[in-house]
């Protein structure tokens, strides 16, 4: 454990700290006056205190991807080291700006069903056009897949469309591991029990893990205060252990990250300022995951991503339920919703996740080093 790096860290995070609360008032007027503000046409929770939402300014998340990058790329660039990361979220924050603003001011946009496309096969004057929908046939059948795990079709960019892009993030992900960094990252940390030999297996792993985690930040995201402040938990958790294990290049930028995040957190905490926008979820959670796999820690992700997670096999069992045996679950998903449902206010929801969520990052700093 170094001294000196302790030290820069922390002077990573109160610079980050600083400069983020510095702009955020910026930031705010020019979110509201450009109107990048909340709709309430795709709120389905619009009861009681979510009503005060609607007119909030989103994409405050961008604060945060700003911040870190700037100060990673004048402080702490490294081709070996930071780069990537910083690629990785930048390729799911521009999918997530992109999405916030068509959400804002684009046009409903519809998916064609599955029986549609069929239909078309069978009946469309052109045998070309017939031809077409034979060969895209897979990529109509993914698409209403991935319909059915959308909350809603929005205006935005559709889930077959994220999942295509998170993907292409992914796999930058895992070629920078595969190919750019020694063999040893071809083994994997298994928590309580040594390493793990997956060789190429590691490519679907990295690319499964940075997909997941960034739209489980994203499906966590609903609460005021409730991602920002879990995720200052998790890179606080990162960075103790890229300190503890001598990570020149990311116990800084995890400080930065949690830096800026606590800026970002005082102004969303109820009743927010701005929102953090799918460019916030989408970009942290995949710097969340990348940060996690350059530090050879994959596999100690749902502990230090745990609420995170929970939201989202919440999300996932809700489906299976209704697809399924035609009942919900849970009085609605993700997590949080439900405990609206039964009558938990905001501040009680969001303080006890965040309470859950701090004893598992600490697990999962006992479990690295056990």
């Amino acid at each position: 454990m170094s001294i000196s790096l302790l030290e820069t860290s922390l002077l990573f995070f109160i610079g980050a700290c600083a400069l983020s609360f510095l702009l955020a008032p910026i930031f705010t007027k020019l979110l509201y006056k450009f109107k990048i503000t909340r709709r309430n046409e795709y709120d389905f929770t619009l009861y009681g205190d979510r009503q005060i939402k609607v007119g909030t300014p989103i994409m405050g998340g961008l604060l945060v991807i700003i911040v870190v990058t700037a100060i990673t790329m004048i402080f702490n660039w490294s081709r070996k080291y930071t780069y990537v990361p910083m690629g990785v979220m930048g390729i799911a924050a521009i999918l997530g700006a992109a999405d916030d603003l068509l959400n804002t001011f684009g046009t409903k946009r519809h998916v064609r069903t599955l029986r549609q496309t069929l239909t078309l096969i069978k009946v469309h004057r052109h045998w070309y056009a017939r031809l077409w929908h034979i060969i895209t046939l897979p990529w109509a059948v993914f698409k209403r897949f991935a319909h059915m795990l959308g909350s809603h079709p929005g205006r935005g960019i559709q889930v077959h469309e994220k999942l295509l892009l998170q993907f292409v993030a992914g796999a930058v992900a895992a070629w920078w591991v595969y190919t750019k960094l020694d063999n040893h990252w071809h083994t994997m940390a298994v928590p309580f029990d040594g390493r793990l030999d997956v060789g190429w297996m590691i490519i679907p792993l990295i690319i499964f893990f940075v997909m997941f985690t960034a739209n489980a930040v994203n499906i966590a995201d609903g609460l005021d205060g409730l991602a920002g402040g879990a995720l200052i938990i998790t890179f606080v958790g990162l960075t103790i252990v890229s300190w503890i294990e001598g990570r020149t290049a990311f116990a800084p930028l995890n400080a930065t990250v949690a830096g800026a995040l606590l800026a970002y957190t005082y102004f969303n905490v109820k009743p927010a300022r701005f929102q953090m926008g799918d460019v916030g979820s989408l970009g942290l959670g995949a710097l969340l995951a990348i940060n996690m796999i350059a530090i050879d820690k994959t596999l100690f992700i749902p502990f230090f991503g745990f609420i995170f997670y929970l939201e989202t096999a919440v999300v996932i069992l809700q489906i299976l339920s209704r697809r399924l045996l035609g009942r919900r679950l849970f009085k609605m998903a993700p997590l949080h919703h439900h405990f609206e449902f039964k009558g938990w206010n905001e501040e009680k929801i969001v303080m006890r996740f965040w309470i859950i969520h701090a004893f598992m990052v600490i697990v999962g700093i006992w479990a690295v080093f056990y």
